[in-house]
Formats: structure tokens, sequence, C-alpha cells
């Protein structure tokens, strides 16, 4: 299948530039104005305060998470570049939708056993959800919605599925290594319509070339790794503490104990506390039980999964099985995959070969000849 890049936007075009303070989402700012675009910016705040965490060095070390104090210095810089720009700026305050939407989400997935994925909940809940709904509530109107993410909107030349729809669809973007596709499959098409992302075309290394010959600070800027400080986590979950319970391997045999089950996620290896004549994983969470399952390395594998939740490209189903690729983590590899309708309405996914480590509550995302074709949230392994 053939897919058509979506024109960007034009001279004259009103666009809305979701900024966070980082060298991406400055530079598209930028990139756009000198295009002869009308650019407004808009920076979502999270930050509520009720968590605190002391500056030391580690805290440094961690400054640009998503979610922290620091965002008062993000949106500062962000405020004194759309000044020196003449630029229109928002902040839009989130924090209460972000605490219901993400980190109640994040909390929960971990205590039932099951690995979360809270930038993609953030993506389409908040940054491409509450965010343009508050900016639609303070009266910005615009032609284009445009971010520093790297990723491209596309459209087929002929219709999924044997249907005439032709929706518009995420694809990757020239740099493969900073793709971030597996972050955005759950946006819908009425929303991908308007969103644009100047980027697509361009690597990393050009962005921060072209960043820092417009002298932009943000190119002297480390990029965020974590939606949240690590030292706010034991904050974050000290409202319930984990309740201690038994390391056990697939046999059945107690070989340690564990502080609360959502320290631990599949496949991980450091910080079990527990010693065997062999590496071990952890092979499963049984949250039901309590209990942190682990493994040697080879018994990881499995031949498919289950998921549920799932979104498709313009809401188009396949009414009969079909191959894909599938990614079933951000850092893995897409991998050749068949996927068919369960009579429960889940999806049945089955790899071509074995795959290591799949983690319940993690997100699959599929893609079908480049494009993202939809995807859902893994609910159980299938050996």
């Amino acid at each position: 299948m053939k897919y058509n890049l979506q024109e960007m936007p034009k001279a004259g075009d009103t666009v809305l530039v979701g900024m966070s303070g980082g060298v991406d989402s400055t530079l598209v700012a930028l990139m756009l104005k000198q295009k002869g675009c009308k650019v407004i910016g808009i920076t979502m705040s999270l930050w509520s305060g009720k968590l605190s965490v002391p500056e030391t060095e580690s805290r440094k070390a961690h400054k640009d998470a998503c979610y922290g104090p620091d965002e008062y210095a993000d949106i500062e810089e962000c405020k004194v570049f759309c000044a020196e720009q003449g630029i229109e700026y928002h902040v839009v305050d989130l924090h209460e939708i972000y605490e219901k939407k993400v980190l109640e989400y994040f909390k929960s997935e971990y205590r039932s056993g099951r690995t979360p994925n809270p930038c993609i909940m953030c993506n389409r809940n908040l940054k491409f959800g509450a965010m343009l709904e508050a900016a639609k509530d303070i009266g910005i109107e615009y032609d284009y919605f445009c971010t520093g993410h790297y990723a491209a909107v596309v459209k087929p030349e002929e219709g999924l599925w044997g249907t005439n729809v032709k929706p518009f669809m995420i694809s990757g973007a020239t740099d493969v290594s900073k793709d971030q596709t597996y972050f955005l499959y759950r946006l819908p098409s009425s929303i991908l319509e308007k969103v644009r992302f100047p980027l697509a075309t361009m690597n990393k290394s050009e962005v921060f070339e072209l960043a820092r010959k417009f002298g932009l600070k943000a190119a002297e800027k480390k990029e965020s790794q974590d939606f949240i400080s690590p030292e706010l986590l034991p904050q974050l979950f000290a409202d319930k503490p984990g309740i201690p319970g038994d390391i056990i391997d697939i046999d059945g045999h107690k070989l340690g104990r564990h502080n609360g089950i959502e320290h631990y996620t599949v496949g991980q290896r450091k910080g079990l506390g527990i010693s065997a004549p062999y590496p071990i994983y952890v092979h499963s969470i049984d949250a039901k039980n309590n209990l942190v399952i682990v493994s040697r390395d080879e018994d990881l594998f499995a031949k498919g999964f289950i998921a549920e939740d799932f979104v498709w490209a313009g809401d188009v189903e396949p009414e009969e099985k079909i191959s894909a690729l599938v990614k079933i983590r951000l850092a893995s590899k897409p991998v050749l995959c068949e996927i068919e309708k369960t009579e429960d309405n889940n999806w049945k996914i089955t790899f071509s070969e074995a795959q290591r480590a799949i983690a319940p509550g993690q997100s699959a995302v599929l893609y079908y000849e480049g494009a993202v074709a939809g995807g859902g949230i893994i609910k159980e392994i299938l050996k």
C-alpha cells in the first residue's frame, strides 16, 4: 500500500505549536514563523507541587523529566523565547486531568502487576486531547497543530482492508533512531487531520545543528529521558505502600521476598535481591496472590498474546486474519505476526518467531506496510 505524506503548514496559516522548552518543539516554532505562519505557542502545566524532592546530584541528573518541579523553568524559557520572537504564548493548567489520566493509571497498572505506558496515555488524553480542548475554550483557532515529534502524518492511496476509508495515519520519520510512532498510535484520524510534524524529514543531528545556528538556548539543554523524576517515585506510591510477598520460581519454589509487586516488571534482572546458580529474571507477576515469579531467560519467550482495548486507524477493523509487523515495546524491533479477532472482541497476535519478555499492560503497535494500522494493550501471554 502507498501512503501520501500530508502537506505542511504554509505561509499565512495559523499554527498552534505544543511547546515543552526542548530543542525540538522550540525549533518547530521558529521554523514555522520563518516560513510565514502565524505561530501560537502553548504549553500544558502538569505540576501540582504536591510532591517534593531535595536538590541532590542525582536530582540534577534528572532535571528534565516531563513531570517535576522543573516545569516552571521550562515554561519561563518558552515565555522568553516567544516574547523574543513575537509569538503569542499560552500556558494551560492540566494538572488535575494529568493526575487522573496518567499518574493514577501509572500507579494502578503497577499495583495490578502490569507494565504501563504513561507517555502513550499522556499523548492521547492530554497533549492531543485536553490541551487542544483547553485551547478551544480560550478562543484559539488554528489551521494546524504541530509538535516536535519524530513521526509523519500520511493518508493511504486506497481504502483500508477493502473499504473506501482512507484515514489520516501515523508513519515513521526519516530519523528511525528517534521514531516516536509507538507513542502516538492511539491518536484517531479526526485528530490527525490537523496535526503535522515538521521534523518528519529531519535527522536529530540536523535539528541540533540548525538550532545552534539560530542560537537557540534549548539546543544546549539535556533531553528528557523519563516521564517522571526517579526521586519522585517513592512519594508517588507513598499513599498506599506495597505489600511484601514471596518471590518464587516457575515451579513454585520460594526463593525470597519482595517489598511490593509495583517495584517489578517482566524481564527485570537487577534489584531482585535473590541469588541462584543461573541468571534469573522476572517471568510474570501474580497480583491476585501477591507473587513475583522468576525464571531462566529461555522461559521468557512466548509465541504470542491477547490484546484488549484495541484501536484501528480510521476505526476500520479487518474482517479476516491479516499479517503485519508488531512492536511490543518502544525499544523492540517490529516483528512479523498474524492478527485475528477473538470471540470476546479482543485480538490475538501470533508471532512468526517467539518473542522475549512480553509484559501485560504494555502497548502492542501494528505497522502495515510502513504506517501505524492500530494497536492495543497486552492482556494475556500465549506460551
